[in-house]
């Protein structure tokens, strides 16, 4: 059990900071840009309010019944004589791998809030260049800023739930709020913020298939942290007055939020420099550097609060993936909170070293398996197969196995007895097949 909780606004957003990641801020931007802006997000926000709610939801209300690490919560849940449930509670694990190639990305956000202070790259060319090439041979500067990331993770959890992840995500998430809506005002009067505005939210279906809305759906699912046991974790030192669907749709809002505003800003400077709003996973480290570099000065301090805002939402959901393991050692296997943070932090570490060292020159050949570095690799597993492996058992879960007359008193007084209905119906029918749909076009069975 828990001997210390959340305020109500602690752990709106903590889960709030678990959710807004670096998905919101880069990857909503050019998977929108690359499906046809408006149509996309449209069912975007279909997706989010179905599916990607319906998990989350129920991870909530798992954490909020037992108050404790995962797998005590499965196997506490599970019908008598059956405990092989709680080995859905090891879904923590995928966190643990994510966590060792997610720091990677926030090295090179740091890098480049420094290189802000000094000379960006003068064109998409030569910021194409210099980002590959840092990859490639930058190995100590990589290794240097990854540890730095590493130490403030486990620092941060080290001093427990309100002393450390709360106060992190207190200061953090309105901090980033701040800064977006900064940046978002004065995008305002750029010349492309209007083409930016229709781009996003016009909707025209001739740009979109069937493959963008499996896009749509996996974005939903992925951009509120469900499937590794983060937010049951988060949950589990829920106050008791804390109202869970007003979190729930506070911070639903909030990640939607961000991830508008977030393009509204992205594209109207990219169409402020006649750019194109469609170069994939480079958006933020080739072709932003770039333009930001047209731009003068005040792109120079676009870019330094770009990616300090970039660094705030990735430190927030990286802390969040430590969490749930470290809860795990604790609970389970009596290991005090600091060592059990040095444990798991030194594991997430030690994979993370060996998938900076796989892209680089030197070790490439090394550290890659049928032509996949160890970071791409970790990337694949974890967002293709173990992610959605865990929404699919959660949802079956809740959905099916554990005691129908608890969920519904948990959760009915919340929501009332039709949002309820309805809530169960997309738990156990919609979001599992549409999930695993997803994972079988993520892993390559399925090509549309």
């Amino acid at each position: 059990m828990y001997k210390n909780r959340f305020s109500r606004v602690g752990y709106v957003l903590a889960i709030a900071g678990s959710a807004i990641g670096l998905g919101n801020i880069w990857k909503f931007p050019y998977i929108t840009g690359a499906n046809g802006g408006g149509a996309f997000v449209l069912v975007f926000l279909l997706a989010v309010f179905t599916i990607g709610l319906s998990i989350f939801i129920a991870e909530i209300i798992l954490g909020k019944i037992v108050k404790k690490d995962a797998v005590s919560t499965f196997e506490t849940l599970s019908p008598k004589n059956n405990k092989y449930f709680k080995y859905i509670g090891f879904s923590f694990i995928t966190g643990v791998l994510i966590i060792s190639f997610y720091p990677i990305v926030i090295a090179w956000i740091l890098h480049y809030i420094v290189l802000s202070f000094d000379t960006l790259p003068k064109s998409v060319s030569e910021a194409e260049n210099y980002f590959l090439n840092y990859t490639q041979t930058g190995v100590f500067s990589q290794l240097f800023y990854f540890s730095l990331v590493f130490y403030s993770i486990y620092f941060i959890i080290k001093k427990g739930v309100k002393k450390g992840i709360e106060k992190l995500n207190n200061l953090l998430i309105p901090a980033l709020f701040i800064i977006f809506l900064g940046m978002f005002l004065y995008s305002t009067t750029m010349s492309g913020f209007g083409k930016a505005f229709e781009f996003m939210f016009y909707v025209d279906f001739s740009n979109f298939n069937t493959n963008s809305i499996l896009i749509a759906v996996g974005h939903a699912f992925f951009c509120l942290s469900v499937g590794v046991a983060t937010i049951l974790t988060y949950s589990a030192s829920i106050s008791d007055d804390t109202h869970i669907l007003k979190a729930t749709f506070f911070v639903v809002i909030m990640d939607i939020l961000t991830a508008f505003i977030s393009g509204l800003i992205i594209f109207a400077i990219i169409f402020s420099a006649n750019a194109t709003p469609d170069k994939g996973a480079g958006l933020v480290f080739i072709t932003l550097p770039a333009i930001f570099y047209e731009m003068g000065s005040i792109g120079t301090i676009f870019a330094i609060f770009f990616f300090i805002a970039l660094a705030f939402a990735a430190i927030t959901s990286a802390v969040s993936m430590i969490e749930p393991a470290v809860m795990y050692l604790i609970e389970r296997r009596g290991v005090k909170r600091a060592k059990a943070t040095m444990i798991i932090t030194f594991i997430a570490y030690f994979i993370g070293v060996f998938a900076i060292l796989s892209m680089s020159n030197e070790f490439k050949e090394y550290l890659s398996v049928g032509g996949k570095n160890i970071f791409d690799i970790l990337d694949f597993f974890t967002s293709a197969i173990l992610m959605p492996l865990g929404g699919i058992a959660i949802s079956i879960f809740v959905g099916y196995i554990m005691d129908k007359e608890l969920l519904r008193s948990s959760l009915e007084p919340y929501m009332g007895k039709y949002i309820y209905s309805s809530w169960l119906f997309i738990l156990r029918f919609l979001t599992p097949i549409a999930i695993f749909i997803l994972m079988l076009k993520e892993i390559g069975v399925l090509n549309f």
